[in-house]
């Protein structure tokens, strides 16, 4: 009697091809890893700061060049990236590097730097949002909560227990298929301008101002300072359904002999909600500061010289600064 050829499961079949594919990509993981642990130091560096916008093509390439050619690749990887060769500096390079600059004095106490924390990542990749909002543990939830506007579109990140270790909870940005349309195309706008040279790019807290209204009295001279805050450089902390901040204001009329001739201290509160806030992020907060010069030899300084106004604005939230001066000459 002939003997019977036993016949396999398909689904077994399957599952051997299966357990074969992942064993060769776990080796030729290990293998890249294996290779990326040899590098020198300069080389390691170079991998572990480009991580978010190295391809998988271009880094398997580099891992595998001899040591004698991976500064010619790093020199190449930057010049691919240059959006404009024709300039000296390399646009693309320094504001990837600026970013991460920043990221690390943002974003401190994770136990590693912070470019390479969550909300690192994203700043570098996306620059800095158009609205940053704090809100702290309530009564339903111990966890505390940041969320990050580029544009419309809300980037959520958690602390589970409030120490400082927030994690990115929505979806991955760099893979951004699930999105709508009309999302798409903001992220895609706010990552564009990781290209482009942004001098403004360590400054969250912006503001315009002027003085306006000055009245020359023999005995006195006034006017007031105005003051225009963008909502869309305020950082907010949420309070029962209220978003809240408050700006800390410092005005300094300084003389030509650097004497001071009027001096001004005080907290404003902000209070909106984020409904308001998202239809006011492309206004302006308006703060007005009435001065007054009394003194006799303080008057005479003012008209006799070229007086200087410095202008301290902090944002208590997100405890950025930002300092102007004007000139005023008679």
């Amino acid at each position: 009697m002939p003997k019977m050829k036993e016949k396999r499961a398909p689904a077994f079949e399957m599952m051997q091809a299966v357990l074969f594919w992942f064993f060769v990509f776990s080796c030729f993981s290990c293998h890249y890893y294996q290779l990326e642990k040899e590098l020198n130091p300069e080389d390691a560096e170079f991998i572990n700061k480009v991580r978010y916008i190295i391809t998988p093509r271009e880094r398997k390439v580099f891992l595998n060049l001899p040591d004698s050619e991976r500064k010619a690749f790093q020199q190449d990887f930057w010049k691919k990236r240059d959006p404009n060769p024709k300039t000296d500096e390399n646009e693309f390079k320094q504001t990837y590097f600026s970013r991460i600059y920043r990221a690390n004095e943002l974003f401190v106490g994770e136990g590693r730097p912070g470019w390479a924390t969550d909300r690192g990542r994203i700043y570098i990749l996306y620059g800095a949002p158009s609205q940053r909002l704090t809100r702290s543990h309530s009564t339903m939830s111990q966890r505390c909560r940041e969320i990050w506007y580029y544009r419309n579109f809300p980037v959520v990140f958690e602390d589970d227990f409030c120490i400082g270790q927030f994690k990115l909870i929505t979806f991955d940005l760099t893979s951004i298929r699930h999105l709508n349309i009309k999302h798409k195309k903001e992220l895609s706008l706010s990552s564009s301008q990781i290209s482009r040279v942004r001098k403004d790019e360590n400054v969250f807290l912006d503001f315009n101002w002027k003085i306006k209204d000055l009245i020359f009295q023999p005995s006195e001279i006034k006017g007031i300072i105005e003051v225009h805050i963008p909502y869309a450089h305020l950082w907010f902390q949420e309070d029962q359904n209220t978003l809240r901040t408050i700006i800390h204001v410092k005005v300094e009329i300084i003389a030509s002999n650097d004497q001071c001739l009027w001096k001004y201290e005080h907290p404003f509160r902000i209070k909106t909600d984020e409904e308001s806030l998202l239809k006011n992020k492309n206004r302006n907060h308006r703060i007005e500061i009435p001065f007054s010069i009394l003194q006799k030899d303080n008057i005479r300084l003012f008209r006799e010289g070229e007086n200087r106004v410095f202008a301290t604005l902090t944002n208590q939230t997100s405890g950025n600064k930002t300092t102007k001066i004007l000139k005023i000459k008679l």
